[in-house]
């Protein structure tokens, strides 16, 4: 998405302030606006709970692994050097691996881009846990009544999850002008209330629903404003009571607004810690049952969530020469040579966000970068192989 506000003026000589959007940085600027988020948007805390899930030292480090990538010998040293700003490996929920690069320290604060999607997502089960949602195929205007004779009227709130509701959507740049992702910019940047519903309720259909996969920033906020509805909650309230309390979250987050005192942008906009962004994976790993022991999931959450459920969405179908699948605001990695893979599913967002859950190696991976491109073929296909290789060397007991 392109960015219609123009970075800090020359001269600005405060190290941590925030250009006016994390679309348009310099390399110098960009480590201090992923960190400082609320200085530029109106964001809403989401609050800690009362008890901090400890995360133990693993008995097996890898702050000696290696991985090969294209004939050449990578240590983690060397992904740090690739504008990593933090990567946590979690093995059962201890710490395997913890690294901070880019000024970040354990109690900083970095900004989610997309992977805020998978946490909207999550929201949408404990809904339905709860109650507030009676049905994923519920048409969304049972709790949005604003959506009736839009194009989004009927759609079921499993398609909306699955990105597959038909209605017209272009995330990103191509020929044929202003993107739809460029206007939702545009929206968010006038915090005008209301500005981005607006938007979307101007969409036409282009599709049946549930027949094509189609990647929409803007049915992640139609997702969050259903939850918010249907629980009479702000999202970010809601999200401290059934994640970040339960999955026992160190400090509180923060989550953008589309206005002053608005509803939360449920494509993006989380900022938290390394670790809390980690504990999250493992709430999910966990098929939401807290290490309290409080379910705030269905069971069987996790993996309808984490895997493809429709031929729109299954593996090598979203787009072409991609082999990934998608869930419910989830990509589902396919599986890889010696099933490190298999059944594992990744929270994926612009500039390297990234969080890897893997329920049979009972992993979480979580990174945080500053990629100076939105889209990174390199640093993936490199991220790839050192999560393979992490996955590899944590199958292995340490000596005694």
């Amino acid at each position: 998405m392109a960015n219609p506000a123009p970075t800090n003026a020359a001269g600005d000589t405060d190290p941590e302030r925030a250009a006016p959007s994390y679309w348009d940085t310099t390399p110098e600027n960009q480590a201090p606006t992923f960190r400082n988020q609320n200085q530029v948007w109106p964001v809403r805390v989401i609050r800690r709970g009362d008890a901090v899930r400890p995360l133990p030292p693993h008995a097996r480090s890898l702050e000696d692994l290696t991985f090969e990538v294209g004939g050449a010998r990578l240590s983690v040293g060397d992904h740090m050097a690739r504008r990593t700003a933090g990567l946590l490996i979690l093995k059962h929920g201890e710490i395997a691996l913890e690294c901070y690069g880019m000024g970040n320290g354990p109690e900083s604060r970095w900004v989610s881009m997309s992977t805020a999607k998978s946490i909207t997502a999550t929201l949408v089960g404990a809904a339905l846990h709860d109650g507030a949602i009676g049905s994923l195929d519920d048409a969304c205007e049972q709790y949005l009544p604003r959506l009736r004779g839009s194009a989004y009227e009927g759609v079921t709130i499993r398609n909306l999850l699955r990105m597959c509701s038909g209605v017209a959507w272009r995330e990103e740049n191509d020929a044929d002008g202003l993107p739809d992702g460029d206007r939702l910019v545009y929206a968010m940047v006038s915090r005008r209330p209301g500005s981005v519903f607006d938007l979307l309720c101007e969409l036409p259909r282009a599709q049946p629903q549930g027949v094509v996969f189609n990647y929409s920033s803007g049915e992640s906020f139609l997702i969050a404003a259903l939850v918010a509805a249907a629980t009479a909650r702000p999202l970010a309230d809601y999200c401290a009571e059934k994640i970040w309390g339960p999955a026992g979250m160190e400090a509180d987050g923060y989550w953008q607004l589309d206005s002053e005192g608005g509803m939360e942008l449920g494509g993006l906009g989380v900022s938290a810690r390394l670790r809390d962004f980690g504990r999250f994976g493992q709430l999910v790993l966990e098929d939401g049952e807290a290490f309290n022991g409080r379910r705030v999931l269905p069971a069987g959450w996790r993996d309808l969530a984490g895997q493809p459920d429709s031929a729109a969405t299954a593996f090598g179908r979203l787009m072409p020469g991609s082999p990934v699948g998608y869930g419910y605001h989830w990509w589902a990695v396919p599986p890889l040579p010696g099933g490190v893979s298999n059944g594992a599913f990744s929270a994926n967002g612009l500039y390297g966000q990234i969080i890897v859950v893997n329920p049979i190696e009972q992993v979480v991976i979580a990174i945080q970068s500053a990629w100076r491109q939105p889209h990174d073929n390199d640093a993936q296909v490199e991220i790839v192989a050192m999560i393979t290789a992490a996955v590899r060397a944590l199958r292995t007991e340490p000596a005694s």
